[in-house]
């Protein structure tokens, strides 16, 4: 990779940051930031990715002094910067408003989704999650038969975005009373999949509901 100071502008994290907001800075950009400097031969995108790919980010909380401060790049002074940098986040999400419902499942996501049981056309619903899994708004996005043009990938992650959502659920219901996913139901799985890559937000599971039961995309591993 190219010396970060020979990157282009936007794909110098401090520089992205200010142009579009750190929301849109992947995970080992905001670790870059924090490093500020690499080695000798290795860039600190790099190493960021090293750290990332050694310490995923759920785990990064965890760590203490001594496993940090032997990964080649940090050290102890940029150790003790990114401990600092965790001490805070973890100070901060005791502080969360934790009366947000976690979905953690597909049926902690169908109790959030009973209206659809006994609805009488077929709606698209997305669930929007924060970093904890928690629901932080649910929006009905088409009413009427499921189709690519009336479930456009604009008007699934528009919420997202304006929410900072970090995943999202979608579901809809089968009026006929049939769970398994149509063909069509399938792409437009595949289709917002490949949108929310693109876009940093993951799509977890694609729900099918109907009034006695419910099918789940991601436990059947079709997702």
């Amino acid at each position: 990779m190219a010396k970060i100071k020979n990157l282009s502008k936007h794909e110098m994290p401090r520089e992205k940051m200010l142009e579009k907001g750190v929301e849109c800075l992947r995970d080992y950009e905001l670790m870059a930031i924090l490093l500020r400097t690499g080695l000798k031969g290795k860039n600190v995108l790099e190493i960021s990715k090293e750290i990332l790919k050694k310490f995923p980010t759920k785990k990064l909380l965890a760590l203490d002094l001594e496993n940090l401060s032997k990964v080649k790049g940090i050290g102890t002074g940029k150790a003790c910067l990114l401990l600092s940098a965790f001490e805070l986040t973890k100070r901060a999400l005791e502080v969360e408003d934790n009366n947000l419902p976690v979905i953690s499942s597909a049926k902690d996501a169908v109790a959030q989704l009973q209206e659809l049981r006994t609805a009488k056309k077929e709606n698209f619903v997305v669930l929007y999650l924060n970093a904890r899994n928690q629901l932080i708004c649910k929006e009905i996005i088409s009413v009427g038969t499921l189709n690519a043009n009336l479930v456009h990938p604009r008007e699934v992650f528009k919420p997202a975005i304006d929410n900072f959502a970090a995943s999202i659920i979608i579901a809809h219901n089968h009026p006929s009373g049939g769970a398994e996913p149509s063909d069509n139901d399938l792409s437009t799985t595949n289709r917002l999949k490949e949108a929310g890559k693109i876009m940093g937000i993951e799509l977890l599971d694609h729900i099918i509901i109907t009034k006695t039961s419910f099918f789940s995309l991601k436990e059947k591993k079709m997702i």
